[in-house]
């Protein structure tokens, strides 16, 4: 299986985005979907509290999933179990269910509100996707297990550890999703998993599908780990690549050979799998992480992701990256050529969201350095409109005509391309998302040069 992973807690698509997006998937090889939801997910009743106001609606989960069967995807929603819960644990009704008072990042495996949460939420979830065969239950980077009261006490008082504990609760987890979802197959990230000796993986039963997750791994770091998981009974495994927003948290341009180079990094240890045997490999999730956590800023923008997603999609699909691999992503994406090492690709290209893909591609090449340029290497400015010289209000216009025409053109084309970038967004992403991203990227730029031309008026 080749799952693509929609991170929804940042920059969440439109449903008429995902329509055009998901037959180009099923052409470029993916066979699935992950989605985490997280606070985009419809819920109601006592847990209304953690919907985004932009949350998709109960007939948009149910269009997502006919589009996804339409084009031979198989949904597989991500609920998070353990750590990664800040949407969760942020808000004042949930905050005495928090592992450490001052962090929202993890639940406390102690209380049993804890247990009766997940419960709801996975029940919620499930409910809406019946069709479904797999769930991923998240799991992964649980910061500060063991530094509350209530773990410090149990640690103490059952000469246990911070694995043990882990494993209790993925336990108690996935008990109630084998007892109320028969046949439903369980997914997780395995971060917390390798810490984990094999006599206690052994002893605690639990043999969920890890995912070794998340960029280039040698395949012989890679290897201890599957034997180890070999060694202590599990069936299969999943790994999870990266087509996007792993090289940091504020990255807005995906580096195409570092994400070429993961999925090949991955294809090598497929290969070496019948070592492991009879542990077998059952699927890949790429990964196109959205925010690094809630409170994070966005990385790349899907749309601008989707070259690096065909690019990664089918070396899986053919099991490398030769000339005939590139022509089938050029032909899929509309392009001419593509430079792996520069990250850009020629052409107009024709894909969905191909507009903000080349329109930020123009904020990123040329934005901060045509302003900055304007702003610091025009002499007549540093010398008769300095920062003194404006918060005075004096100056010379013999001299400041100098710069003027050219200030406020640079001003008027940066002004009309951002108002057409932010039409683009706005087709594609809710308002909450275009604020956000022009916050981020465009206007501690474009403010500067706003000011200075409203102060050159």
């Amino acid at each position: 299986m080749r799952l693509v992973h929609l991170d929804l807690k940042g920059a969440a698509p439109k449903v008429s985005y995902l329509e055009q997006l998901f037959p180009l998937l099923s052409q470029l090889g993916a066979n699935g979907i992950l989605i985490e939801y997280e606070d985009m997910f419809p819920f109601k009743g006592e847990l209304e509290v953690l919907k985004s106001p932009h949350a998709y609606s109960e007939e948009d989960i149910e269009w997502i999933q006919q589009l996804a069967e339409l084009h031979k995807l198989e949904v597989v929603p991500l609920v998070q179990t353990f750590g990664h819960v800040e949407f969760i644990l942020k808000h004042e009704k949930y905050q005495h269910l928090r592992e450490v008072e001052r962090f929202p990042n993890s639940f406390n495996p102690h209380v049993p509100d804890t247990l009766a949460l997940l419960k709801s939420i996975l029940a919620q979830v499930m409910e809406k996707h019946r069709r479904s065969s797999w769930i991923h239950i998240g799991a992964d980077e649980v910061f500060h297990l063991g530094e509350g009261m209530d773990s410090k006490n149990w640690m103490s008082r059952n000469k246990g550890d911070t694995g043990t504990m882990y494993l209790n609760h993925i336990k108690e987890v996935l008990g109630f999703i084998a007892t109320q979802y028969w046949g439903l197959r369980a997914l997780m990230w395995d971060d917390m998993l390798r810490k984990i000796s094999v006599g206690a993986l052994r002893a605690a039963g639990v043999c969920p599908q890890p995912s070794h997750e998340r960029d280039p791994a040698p395949p012989n770091a890679a290897g201890q780990f599957i034997a180890k998981y070999a060694e202590s009974g599990f069936k299969a495994v999943w790994f999870a690549s990266a087509f996007k927003g792993t090289t940091g948290p504020a990255q807005a341009w995906p580096p195409l050979s570092y994400h070429l180079k993961n999925q090949l990094s991955w294809l090598r240890v497929i290969q070496a799998m019948p070592r492991f045997a009879p542990l077998r490999f059952q699927g890949i999730v790429l990964t196109g992480w959205q925010r690094y956590d809630h409170y994070s800023v966005l990385c790349e923008l899907l749309p601008v992701g989707i070259p690096s997603l065909a690019v990664c999609l089918q070396t899986l699909a053919n099991g490398g990256f030769t000339e005939e691999t590139r022509r089938k992503v050029l032909d899929a994406l509309g392009f001419q050529s593509m430079q792996l090492e520069q990250s850009t690709c020629e052409g107009r290209g024709a894909f969905p969201g191909v507009e903000i893909y080349r329109m930020v591609e123009q904020v990123n090449g040329h934005l901060k350095e045509s302003i900055m340029k304007a702003l610091e290497e025009e002499s007549a400015i540093k010398g008769w409109f300095s920062p003194y010289h404006r918060k005075h209000q004096f100056g010379n216009p013999r001299n400041m005509e100098t710069f003027g025409s050219k200030v406020l053109k640079l001003h008027e084309d940066w002004e009309n391309f951002v108002h057409d970038l932010r039409a683009h967004l706005e087709s594609i992403y809710f308002p909450d998302t275009v604020e956000e991203w022009m916050e981020e990227n465009v206007n501690p730029y474009l403010d500067q040069l706003r000011d200075l031309v409203r102060d050159y008026r």
